[in-house]
C-alpha cells in the first residue's frame, strides 16, 4: 500500500509541475488560468490521495477526504470567477484566440436578443 501511495503521490506532483509549466508557457491570463486550475486540481487530489494511502495508519484520512472535496468544489469555481472578472475589466485575449463566447453573449444581450 505504501508503494502505491508513493506512486500516486509522484504522479500528483508531476501534474502540479505541469501546471506550473503551463503558467509559464500559455500566452494570456485566460489560458494560464485554465492550465493552472485543471492541473493543480488533479495534481492536488492525486497528491493527497497518495499521501493518505502511504500513511494508512494515520487518523487524518477523514481530513484528507474533506480537503479533496473542498478542492473539487472551490478550485474550478474560483477560477471561473477570476476569468469572468478579468474579461469584464478588459484584459485582452491572446492574438491567436479564435472565439470569445462571453463577448458574443454580451453583444446579444445589448441588442435585445436572448
Amino acid at each position: 500500500m505504501e508503494l502505491a501511495g508513493a506512486i500516486i503521490t509522484l504522479i500528483g506532483s508531476i501534474f502540479l509541475f505541469l501546471g506550473a509549466l503551463g503558467l509559464l508557457r500559455m500566452p494570456d491570463i485566460f489560458n494560464r488560468m485554465q492550465a493552472g486550475t485543471k492541473a493543480t486540481t488533479l495534481g492536488s487530489i492525486l497528491f493527497l490521495t497518495g499521501s493518505a494511502m502511504a500513511h494508512a495508519e494515520c487518523t487524518c484520512t477523514g481530513k484528507i477526504v474533506i480537503l479533496i472535496l473542498f478542492i473539487i468544489f472551490t478550485n474550478p469555481l474560483s477560477s471561473h470567477a477570476l476569468a469572468r472578472a478579468a474579461h469584464f475589466i478588459g484584459i485582452p485575449l491572446a492574438k491567436k484566440t479564435v472565439k470569445d463566447d462571453l463577448a458574443e453573449d454580451e453583444k446579444k444581450e445589448e441588442g435585445g436578443q436572448l
